[in-house]
């Protein structure tokens, strides 16, 4: 038994591993065994040749063990998808022939020698293919054995060439058919195998897009929250600062605190059409962007002696998109407005330099500045942080170069997005 055992396990190691029958072939086992029996019951009853009582009943209890192996192999894999062992494979199988021995034995019909095309078709299952055709071979070597030892001129006997025949195609057929099904049953679980993996797949990019989303939230928020702080905020700072202008100088200048009120509707209006600009930007329906044109209007407007701020541009915008352009503007209006509200400065430069790779713009006061930005413990406003997350997003840089009581200098440069020489010819322009 440990050495067959072993026999057996050694082409399986090699070979596919034991696996279920397919449900294809459930049946074929059991339908043999059915057939075998009725046969040899028949036999025994109506034969010319009437058998032993006892060995009609040997007969039988043989089939019927034949049944319950396969119920209890049936019963292991309803209850697991587990293999069975090697050792417990090998023992059902010697179990199998030994029962199918005692059948031929006992069976007056001659049907029996068909159960031996199962030993072949089980091992496929248990120990793969190889297994199965060594096996198969030894099936059909048994049969010419016993005819070439006990049937004199078996060669020359039509009935037991028949039989040497059909046995073989038996044999043939039976190996087929568990190749067959063994294909089937591989295919069933690659099938399987790929669905559970799409499904896992599935899962994760589920949770990939959740994610996805959530930073694309994040991101949109943020974005948000730098168009309001570099718009609106500013806008409302310069009516703030116009409208204490306008009361400050109601009584003692007339014509100045007029001006301011002025400028601060100028400012409401700026504001009300950068957040319909900020709209229409979201529906895709934003017009094109002269950064030149809004810087030459905000510093018109802004330019009201105190302090003073000049306007110098370098070259054209032609090669940079609308994003590109909408940075800058807002670049110059955080210079601006801090410039304003805290450098107490009395000169304002802002320039744009347009080059052939990048664009630079730079807003330099001669205020009290900000003290070292690089120093530790110094946090930027939230301003400032937007907007070096506005320019970091284009491929840019931000650059402030400060100091107390010797001004403010902040520079942004950003990158071309076109090849040079689709523009006009550089020109310089001072306000």
């Amino acid at each position: 038994m440990t050495a067959m055992s072993q026999a057996l396990a050694a082409p399986r190691a090699r070979t596919a591993p034991h696996r279920r029958p397919a449900r294809s072939v459930l049946w074929v086992s059991s339908v043999l065994y059915a057939a075998v029996l009725f046969a040899g019951v028949y036999y025994a009853l109506v034969g010319d040749d009437p058998q032993p009582p006892l060995r009609t009943a040997g007969f039988v209890v043989a089939v019927a063990g034949l049944f319950a192996l396969d119920a209890a192999e049936r019963q292991h894999f309803r209850r697991t998808s587990a293999a069975l062992p090697a050792a417990t494979a090998a023992g059902l199988l010697v179990a199998r022939l030994a029962l199918f021995f005692v059948v031929a034995a006992c069976d007056g019909a001659g049907l029996s020698r068909v159960l031996f095309v199962l030993v072949p078709f089980t091992a496929y299952f248990a120990f793969g293919r190889r297994a199965s055709l060594v096996l198969g071979a030894g099936c059909a070597g048994a049969l010419l054995a016993w005819y070439v030892l006990a049937v004199d001129g078996w060669y020359a006997d039509a009935e037991a060439i028949s039989d040497l025949l059909m046995f073989g195609l038996g044999l043939v057929l039976a190996v087929s058919m568990a190749t067959v099904a063994t294909g089937e049953q591989e295919a069933r679980g690659r099938v399987e195998s790929t669905v559970r993996e799409l499904t896992h797949s599935h899962r994760r990019l589920e949770g990939y897009a959740a994610r996805v989303a959530e930073l694309s939230t994040a991101r949109e928020r943020n974005r948000l929250a730098r168009e309001i702080h570099d718009s609106l905020g500013h806008h409302l700072t310069a009516i703030a600062v116009q409208l204490e202008k306008a009361e400050a100088f109601r009584d003692l200048d007339r014509a100045a605190a007029d001006r301011a009120l002025a400028d601060a509707r100028w400012s409401a209006r700026r504001a009300l059409e950068e957040v319909r600009q900020s709209v229409r930007a979201l529906r895709d329906e934003a017009e094109p962007f002269a950064l030149s044109a809004a810087l030459a209007d905000l510093v018109r407007h802004i330019d009201d002696g105190s302090p003073r701020v000049t306007l110098h541009i370098d070259g054209s915008e032609v090669g940079y998109d609308a994003g590109q352009l909408t940075a800058l503007y807002r670049a110059a209006q955080e210079g601006l407005t801090n410039a304003r509200r805290h450098a107490d400065a009395a000169h304002v430069k802002v320039s744009v330099a347009y080059g052939s790779s990048h664009v630079r713009l730079v807003v330099a006061d001669d205020g009290s500045g900000i003290g070292d930005p690089a120093a530790p413990g110094a946090a930027p406003g939230f301003g400032l942080r937007g907007l070096r997350e506005r320019v970091q997003l284009l491929g840019g840089e931000l650059d402030i170069e400060s100091a107390a009581g010797a001004g403010t200098t902040l520079g942004v440069t950003l990158p071309r997005t076109t090849p040079a020489g689709n523009g006009t010819a550089s020109t310089g322009r001072t306000r």
